[in-house]
């Protein structure tokens, strides 16, 4: 079973925790202030940003294998469909 946890900190980046199976990684996530805008998600939404975010790059790679401190934009840069994808997921969450 595996469980993403994103919790915002003061400085307001996202600490992530993925617990896959027996395997537990730590990421430090920021989201910049115009990207949940670009991707079309409504305001006020980055922590399931954050979540939906890696649930699409668990997706392709193990948590192993995932950024430690990484910013959400450079993303698209490894994954093309990224944006589209989250664009598609965004539209959900109204």
């Amino acid at each position: 079973m595996r469980t993403i946890r994103a919790t915002r900190d003061s400085d307001g980046t996202f600490d992530v925790e993925v617990c896959d199976g027996a395997i537990t990684t730590s990421h430090t996530v920021t989201v910049p202030p115009h990207l949940p805008e670009a991707l079309g998600w409504p305001q006020g939404h980055e922590q399931l940003l954050v979540r939906q975010s890696f649930e699409f790059l668990l997706e392709r790679e193990p948590a192993t294998s995932i950024l430690r401190r990484f910013s959400l934009d450079v993303i698209s840069d490894y994954f093309p469909d990224y944006g589209p994808e989250m664009t598609r997921r965004g539209a959900t969450t109204t």
